[in-house]
């Protein structure tokens, strides 16, 4: 098993277009790269922590690869938009890809550059080493499982979630 830490705005809806992919056993929210020891959601949505609302993808190698999970966080949200993913405004919804090795930076840094050919705008996803994580609270895991009803996840994943399967039908569960 692999992971993979990646921070795509609101880690409800990266969770979601992740937990759907063949050959990812787990995707956890979390918070990395951050200054405060411990942080809750609450301290993380000030902006004022340095944190980025992420998902930790647990997966298997000999299923899918690590380039693929890059073009499919590429592709399912807007890489362009600096600290901003649709109405989520602040430092904690930034784009990033947390990597722990040079192999995973490498990886993220051409997948980056071949998903620039997708936007018009140019990519500002920080490629950067991760430097901590803590795992989000319990509520916070699964939420769109079992909060599908929920307005904001009714009105922002299931487009992601489309966009997830046109592209990537042959990867989803």
């Amino acid at each position: 098993m692999r992971e993979l830490v990646v921070g795509g705005g609101c880690f409800w809806c990266t969770e979601a277009v992740f937990e759907l992919l063949r050959g990812v056993h787990d995707v956890e929210s979390g918070y990395a790269n951050g200054h405060l020891p411990n942080p809750t959601y609450r301290e993380v949505c000030t902006g004022d922590t340095g944190y980025a609302e992420v998902i930790k993808i647990t997966y298997d190698d000999s299923v899918i690869t690590v380039d693929t999970l890059l073009d499919v966080f590429f592709a399912t949200h807007n890489p362009t938009t600096l600290n901003q993913q649709g109405a989520d405004r602040g430092t904690q919804y930034r784009s990033t890809v947390l990597y722990t090795d040079e192999e995973t930076k490498e990886a993220a840094e051409a997948a980056m550059e071949a998903a620039q050919e997708e936007w018009n705008d140019p990519i500002v996803t920080t490629i950067e080493p991760l430097e901590n994580y803590y795992k989000a609270e319990t509520y916070h895991q699964d939420y769109y499982q079992q909060n599908p009803m929920q307005g904001y996840c009714m009105a922002v994943i299931p487009p992601k979630l489309a966009k997830l399967k046109a592209k990537f039908g042959k990867e989803v569960k």
